[in-house]
């Protein structure tokens, strides 16, 4: 009786020592993000300061100036064609990447490794290594500055990693009830619209807002393929970076705009996301 016991209190102080370790680390991470939003309601001259002035008055100086109240540039286009490109894209993924999941999965092609291999050998690739080649083509085809060849882009470069992440959760499909269907005459189009994708849905979510992510704060091709017209939200950031006066309220206001579309959606999708990446980890 008396070792049980003592099994037991180990376990609760083992326990006890993970959870404290584990709120120690949320902690460090959330520091960095308090730290911009504290910043973002101080003055340039306060933000500039060295030690940081924690005491010092608060503003929505920076705020203005992000949207524009001050006589700069507005951030709506900006984040419309963000959102625009984002979702779009993610909507493309999802479309293009259910029907190769299924097929790498349920339906599984002869070497069917090698084809996951292939997909994930896509992402090995330098994004800088093929900007030239994007660029050139871009120019040729009349392009540039264009929203939509951020869609083409952002849909092919997430592709490979969502139908690696789906093939998994597709994996966990049980293939009983796809044989159900198929004896009650569904057609595929009907099998991956009512029977797949609703018992997968965990993890199409988490597919979903990591596409909707890598998407939202991609910038190396924005920066180079649009101007003026397609700009999207993290090219409109760098424009407050500059060489003379200070910016540094005004980077972490406008940081903290741009990055509320993806917490919240991340917040919004947690149970899924949490459901879909722990997918088929316990049987």
């Amino acid at each position: 009786m008396s070792s049980s016991i003592a099994v037991k209190h180990k376990g609760q102080r083992k326990g006890l020592g993970l959870g404290l370790v584990a709120w120690l680390l949320g902690i460090v991470f959330f520091l960095p993000i308090a730290w911009m939003a504290l910043t973002s309601f101080h003055s340039e001259t306060d933000a500039a300061t060295n030690p940081p002035s924690f005491g010092a008055a608060l503003t929505l100086d920076g705020y203005r100036e992000f949207f524009g109240t001050g006589g700069g540039a507005s951030p709506w286009p900006a984040l419309i064609n963000s959102t625009v490109a984002s979702l779009a894209s993610t909507l493309f993924v999802l479309f293009l990447a259910l029907p190769a999941a299924y097929a790498l999965s349920i339906r599984p092609v002869k070497k069917w490794t090698d084809v996951l291999f292939f997909f994930l050998s896509t992402k090995m690739l330098p994004v800088v290594a093929g900007l030239l080649p994007i660029y050139l083509f871009a120019k040729n085809t009349d392009m540039l500055d264009n929203i939509w060849l951020l869609v083409i882009l952002y849909t092919s470069m997430n592709l490979p990693i969502a139908v690696w992440m789906m093939q998994s959760f597709l994996a966990e499909v049980p293939v009983a009830v796809i044989e159900a269907a198929r004896v009650d005459g569904a057609r595929l189009p009907t099998i991956l619209a009512r029977v797949v994708a609703p018992i997968a849905l965990p993890g199409i979510a988490a597919t979903a807002l990591i596409c909707f992510i890598f998407s939202w704060n991609e910038l190396l091709f924005a920066r180079v393929l649009t101007g003026v017209v397609a700009e999207t939200a993290p090219v409109f950031l760098t424009g407050f970076i500059t060489s003379q006066g200070l910016f540094l309220a005004k980077v972490c206001a406008a940081s903290l705009v741009i990055s509320l579309p993806v917490l919240a959606a991340g917040f919004a999708a947690q149970d899924k996301l949490v459901q879909g990446l722990s997918l088929g980890a316990v049987k």
